[in-house]
């Protein structure tokens, strides 16, 4: 017997193995190296026992028994036969009648060559079937949303795709409809499968039946080249796989990678490789002629953008690196601080937290520590819009007993797995606070729930309308909770490796203090002179850009007219200065560009990233950039060299090795240890035994109660129209329509319905239909942001509202 009170001794195939006290006996059986066939269990779902194909036969006190080993845990001393003439027999008649009405059309079929019914039939099938009567038929396929089409002659009734929508993503749009010999899956009448998360359904279907509209038909799984890498949709960084036919990535799937995503990936980061394929892309560098550019050589634009920048010395200023690599990141802050000398540089466009916070919080969480957790404080963006994989994570959490508080001014996604909702209205936060700390009234069981042991605070701004201080003073409350961790929220891709590499203006790489005399000096022994003091961050940067005191802008894959909360100052700053545009597309921002220079996108290039909770992975190149696009990293250091200067930047791996080198945080990583054991899951940075120079306890910075009605909650959502969806074919209709929403009392107050016109004025004016929402806290009105229809509004604490009204009426 084993003496180890966490494992167990059994018998597999005559073999004696050790395996975990509890586990599933397919599941020890796999680890020890047995594999038993199955359709239906899935390691991160609950088992249900519905194909029969794991079937084994144990011993019992009565004699052998067959059963099913996805749904029985090992126990001590157990003695299983996973291929006796038995169960091979059985399997053989599982297969058998699966095969009954299953369609012989594997050559058409987007799974033929990677199909679980395909494998197990020929290495446990019978050989050839008895039945010869006509199989059922149905219309095929029949499309359930506008990504997922569902082949119902092919579905063997696994329930995977319905325990999915169920357990993991609380979606249960897709069920089980008939019974008999006419049950199958599908939707209910008038609700299609609009999940966020429909894809994972198609990635686990053992059998074809669900498969991605946007992948029918483009490759076979024995033509595609693929590489591991992450998802830099949002800032969870989820690990996929890229595959790619003929240079063009066609599918990405999700990679079980236990600390992150667990297999699972939101839509958008499984179909956002459709913007690699526009046809509107930046290939060649251009400059501006008249109202819109003509194409040049690489030598002319650069020359041009190094001759203007020089000429204005450090009046110039670097916004963006968020969406690239850490390598990119590195080389631009570089590029700003070294060679062009200035010290106004930002990572962010003031849509985040402050950077000491986002980058250097202590004690910070991980994601894993939300499957111990006992209790969990969400106040911050609604997870399933904004970093949709850590919503199924923290979903799964609560779920499995962690009491969950979620402070919101709307409902949430995780609302209906919540142990306390608490609702507030926009600029009311530093008041709930308080009384949220102090257990006041109804927040009594709040408060209580979050006295009581492991605590995991996800701290980050529900709304761009309100203060990034306010998730400090979030943050400083759950420090005086008992085994507190923070885990701050930031969306945009990789905006916490840029922080890491000092993109921000008081941060330096390797979360370093501008002000750390020491570290200043082992900086500028390697890149030269650096700026004195703190630069100006996002917003101060185009106001001194919009009243000429910057005379340049580079930027670095960021769209401020867009993204930043005051859309009229980014275009003021854009149009009046001298701009230099790394970017893969002309957007609204770089279309006020003198320069545009293209880049390599996401499987175009090699290069680190940094989630959230401080994990350092890789990405890997699987195809070539299109037409001149390079590496952003590349161009700067070709700027630099035009410059006068040089920055050394002729390898990814060189440029790690002395961000590593550089970088206190990033001590002790080498570039070879992502591709091998534990690093290729990624590596969280510091190293244990390494103190990086900043540590940020955050504290309560007393904010002020602002009253003003109606408040503005301005947040964003999933699919919306930045430049990344909008050349998505697959994602750019599922953008919701832009709409005022308002608690059915205010609503009243106004004399509007649902489906009136109202204008409201913030930074800019628009006029939108009206969305009944009992939901959101009264006096509030909720703008999704970042809409065509939304993007002049901006983010202001109040906004004034006036009913449109007909003509006549």
């Amino acid at each position: 017997m084993a003496d180890a009170p966490d494992q167990v001794s059994i018998t597999l195939d005559g073999r004696v193995v050790e395996v975990p006290r509890g586990a599933l006996l397919i599941a020890a059986a796999i680890e020890a190296g047995t594999y038993i066939p199955h359709f239906c269990w899935h390691p991160r779902m609950k088992p249900v026992g519905m194909c029969r194909m794991c079937l084994v036969e144990i011993d019992t006190p009565r004699g052998k028994m067959l059963t099913t080993s996805c749904t029985t845990p090992v126990a001590d001393g157990m003695v299983v036969e996973t291929s006796s003439p038995v169960v091979k027999k059985a399997q053989e008649g599982v297969i058998e009648f699966l095969l009954i009405n299953h369609p012989l059309d594997c050559p058409v079929c987007d799974k033929g060559g990677e199909c679980p019914l395909q494998d197990q039939t020929l290495a446990y099938g019978p050989g050839d079937g008895r039945f010869v009567e006509e199989k059922r038929h149905y219309p095929k396929p029949i499309p359930i949303s506008d990504l997922v089409a569902l082949d119902r002659e092919r579905c063997i009734l696994c329930a995977r795709c319905t325990r999915f929508s169920e357990e993991i993503s609380g979606d249960p749009l897709i069920e089980f409809v008939d019974r008999g010999n006419h049950v199958e899956v599908n939707t209910f009448p008038n609700h299609p499968f609009t999940s966020y998360f429909s894809g994972n359904t198609v990635q686990i279907c053992p059998v074809g039946a669900l498969t991605a509209r946007p992948y029918r038909f483009r490759a076979r799984p024995w033509d595609l080249e693929a590489v591991e890498a992450v998802s830099t949709v949002d800032s969870v960084h989820s690990k996929v796989s890229l595959e790619a036919s003929m240079n063009e990535i066609v599918r990405i799937s999700g990679v079980d990678c236990d600390p992150t995503n667990q297999g699972w990936l939101s839509d958008k980061d499984r179909f956002v490789y459709e913007h690699l394929l526009a046809d509107d892309r930046v290939v060649v560098p251009l400059i501006a002629n008249g109202d819109g550019f003509r194409e040049a050589s690489w030598g002319e634009a650069v020359g041009l953008a190094a001759s203007r920048l020089a000429d204005l010395g450090g009046a110039v200023a670097g916004l963006g690196g968020a969406r690239s690599t850490n390598e990119d990141a590195y080389v631009f802050s570089r590029f700003l601080r070294g060679v062009v000398g200035t010290p106004h540089l930002d990572a962010q466009l003031d849509d985040g937290l402050a950077p000491e916070f986002a980058a250097a919080v202590e004690p910070r969480a991980l994601i894993d520590d939300l499957d111990d957790a006992d209790a969990i404080l969400l106040w911050g963006p609604d997870l399933k819009e904004e970093l949709p994989v850590l919503y199924l994570r923290v979903r799964k959490a609560a779920t499995a007993g962690a009491k969950l508080v979620v402070v919101h001014p709307r409902r949430t996604g995780l609302d209906d797995v919540a142990a306390h909702t608490i609702r507030y209205r926009p600029g009311e936060g530093p008041a709930l606070l308080r009384r949220l700390a102090a257990g006041e009234g109804d927040l009594a069981e709040a408060r209580d729930a979050l006295g009581a042991g492991k605590v995991v605070a996800l701290v980050g701004r529900p709304g761009l309308a309100e203060p990034a201080e306010l998730a400090e003073a979030v943050a400083a409350f759950a420090l005086t909770l008992d085994d507190a961790r923070i885990l701050p929220l930031v969306r945009r891709g990789n905006v916490f490796g840029a922080l890491d590499m000092g993109l921000a203006p008081t941060l330096l790489p390797g979360r370093v203090s501008v002000d750390d005399a020491e570290r200043r000096r082992a900086l500028a022994a390697r890149w030269g002179s650096l700026p004195d003091g703190v630069g100006m961050g996002a917003t101060d940067i185009l106001e001194a850009a919009a009243s000429g005191r910057i005379g340049a802008l580079v930027l670095l894959g960021v769209d401020p007219v867009r993204d930043h909360p005051r859309p009229d100052l980014a275009r003021r700053a854009l149009e009046r200065a001298f701009v230099v545009a790394l970017d893969l597309f002309v957007t609204d921002s770089t279309r006020h560009a003198d320069v545009v220079l293209p880049v390599a996108g996401l499987g175009e290039i090699q290069g680190t990233v940094t989630n959230l909770e401080g994990r350092v992975q890789k990405l890997n190149r699987v195809v070539p950039p299109p037409g001149q696009a390079r590496p952003a990293w590349s161009i700067l250091d070709d700027l630099a060299a035009a410059l006068g200067s040089e920055l050394e930047a002729d390898a990814v791996e060189k440029i790690f090795e002395e961000l590593a080198t550089l970088a206190p945080a990033y001590e002790g990583l080498t570039w070879d240890r992502f591709d091998w054991a534990e690093g290729r899951d990624g590596v969280v940075v510091p190293l244990e035994g390494v103190t990086p120079p900043l540590r940020h306890v955050p504290s309560d910075p007393g904010l002020a109660v602002v009253s003003e009605r109606p408040a503005l909650h301005l947040a964003r959502v999933l699919y919306d129209d930045g430049v990344l969806v909008r050349h998505c074919p697959s994602l750019a209709s599922l953008a919701p329509e832009a709409a005022a929403h308002l608690h059915p009392r205010d609503a009243s107050v106004l004399a509007v319905r649902e489906g009136d016109r109202v204008r409201l004025e913030g930074v800019g004016v628009v006029e939108l239909p009206v969305v009944l929402d009992p939901t959101l806290a009264e006096g509030t009105v909720y703008v999704p942001f970042n809409l065509a229809e939304t993007a002049a509004l901006g983010a202001v604490p109040s906004v004034r509202i006036d009913v449109v009204r007909e003509a006549g009426s």
